[in-house]
């Protein structure tokens, strides 16, 4: 294979590869040695699976084989000498009867090195390069490196042969953030349900506050390093231009002497109601600061960013995710908020303080269904509908109030899906989330009835959608087929089954 084609293949995904890195995935030799010389320090083995299984299709023909042939199967981390980081993750297969027999037992019983048991043996042999590649780390190797969702793996196959014929195939893997030759920060955010505002009357003398949850997936994933001058790749033009923005107004506020190179590794769509521009903002407010050695209280990145003047959270599940309650902003004359308007047009604004924050129960399941429909409100869109619409009356603000208060939130502390699920119901109609509602096409209430009646204890619109969300705790495979069956008849949409993400963003300086 032309393997200097493939590493620029990788780079043109990826980003930079090191040199080291380019001579971990391009080698033909020991790479137990080449690790020694990286890291001066002696590389052993831990073995984390060793069993021999028949071979299946793709074994075999690598081998040459027959499918079903018994062949030697092992996993093992490569390390280095007292210390706990995996440096290597490497698979193996090997043909048992092609193994000579002293081979054979060494490599089946010791922690050592392929390459030392080749030599030990003193096998003739050369390696054979089948691949390199790059992919998102499986959850298996986003444990064994300590990686966040979405991180790139790097990833080589060869064979080792021997005699003309295959004695091993070997794929090695390492995260891209390792063995590079300059220091990275990498942060992962959840994303977030905007449940609802609760008080969009201000009578006594407060305004906004907001619920929400904060999910798993979908999240968004960037890198940073440092650049001369401000560069960002990946992602979306509207993620891009965010990103850039974002990182300016912060580096000019920390008084950072120099730029910032940011990588998207993976984001999801603006105004679709799941706190997108929020989340990308302060990932990038945070990677910059953590790069610079100047980290920042998270409200204080809300700040440099431009977040939290209507909702606070957006910026509460960046820092500890579960259920969230904020307490809104002071309002009248002289106060934080003298009228109502939404973050975009509320700068200077500080984020609200959180009132509750509860650990969502683990158990229960999120479906996100996103139809084809128009974004969701926002710039001078978002400004006028807040200007027309508020003050809501305040006999649904105190509706409202009072089911957070004595059917949300104890449902939630006693785990009893049904009430709350109910509770989520109910707000659909009171207060600012019935305006929302009101101002989306008949086929979001369509959509919510679909997904009730298919089994979901609760649905809702995420902020002004047109992100729906349906909760439950089986059997959410009916739920998610009559989202997307609905959707199908009424132009089209997308849909994921998540769960509460009871944990902040995610920092790795590498």
């Amino acid at each position: 294979m032309d393997i200097a084609q493939s590493l620029t293949d990788i780079e043109a995904q990826v980003g930079r590869l090191s040199p080291v890195q380019k001579i971990l995935l391009g080698t033909d030799g020991s790479v137990t040695q080449l690790l020694e010389a990286i890291t001066g320090k002696t590389v052993v083995v831990k073995t984390r699976l060793q069993e021999v299984v028949p071979a299946d299709a793709a074994v075999a023909e690598s081998l040459g084989v027959r499918t079903g042939e018994p062949v030697n199967h092992r996993i093992v981390e490569l390390k280095a000498c007292g210390e706990d980081g995996v440096l290597i993750y490497a698979t193996s297969y090997a043909p048992v009867g092609r193994l000579p027999a002293e081979f054979r037992d060494d490599l089946m019983k010791a922690d050592t090195p392929i390459g030392r048991i080749i030599q030990q043996h003193r096998i003739e042999a050369r390696r054979e390069i089948i691949g390199a590649c790059v992919a998102p780390a499986p959850e298996i190797q986003r444990g064994v490196f300590s990686l966040c969702r979405n991180e790139p793996l790097l990833s080589r196959r060869y064979r080792i042969v021997h005699g003309g014929e295959p004695l091993i195939h070997i794929e090695e893997q390492f995260p891209y953030s390792q063995f590079l030759d300059q220091r990275r920060v990498i942060v992962e955010t959840p994303s977030r349900i905007h449940v609802g505002l609760i008080d969009m009357h201000g009578g006594s003398g407060r305004v906004d506050g907001g619920i929400g949850i904060a999910l798993e997936e979908p999240g968004v994933l960037i890198e940073a390093g440092h650049a001369q001058q401000i560069e960002v790749t990946g992602g979306d033009s509207t993620t891009r231009d965010r990103v850039r923005n974002t990182v300016a107004g912060v580096l000019a506020a920390i008084r950072a002497g120099g730029g910032v190179s940011i990588v998207v590794r993976s984001s999801y769509p603006s105004h679709v109601g799941l706190g997108s521009g929020s989340q990308t903002s302060l990932a990038a407010a945070r990677a910059v600061c953590e790069l610079y050695g100047k980290p920042l209280p998270v409200r204080e990145l809300a700040r440099l960013a431009g977040r939290g003047g209507t909702s606070g959270i957006g910026a509460a599940a960046f820092e500890s995710g579960g259920f969230i309650v904020d307490g809104g902003h002071r309002f009248g004359p002289g106060c934080e908020k003298s009228d109502f308007r939404p973050s975009s047009a509320a700068a200077g604004v500080g984020t609200p303080p959180v009132i509750v924050r509860h650990e969502f129960p683990c158990g229960w399941k999120i479906l996100v269904a996103i139809p084809d429909l128009p974004e969701g409100a926002y710039g001078q869109q978002e400004a006028d509908i807040f200007r027309h619409h508020c003050p809501v009356p305040i006999g649904e603000v105190r509706e409202y109030c009072h089911e957070v208060l004595m059917r949300m939130l104890p449902a939630l502390a006693e785990h009893d899906l049904e009430r709350f699920g109910s509770s989520i119901n109910a707000i659909q109609g009171l207060g600012f989330k019935k305006v929302e509602l009101s101002l989306r096409p008949p086929e979001v209430t369509g959509l919510l009835a679909a997904m009730r009646e298919a089994g979901a204890a609760g649905a809702g619109m995420s902020s002004f959608g047109p992100a729906m969300y349906a909760i439950g705790d089986t059997d959410m495979r009916s739920i998610e087929g009559a989202a997307r069956s609905f959707m199908q008849q009424h132009g089209g949409g997308t849909t994921l089954v998540t769960v509460a993400r009871n944990r902040g963003a995610e920092v790795r300086v590498c």
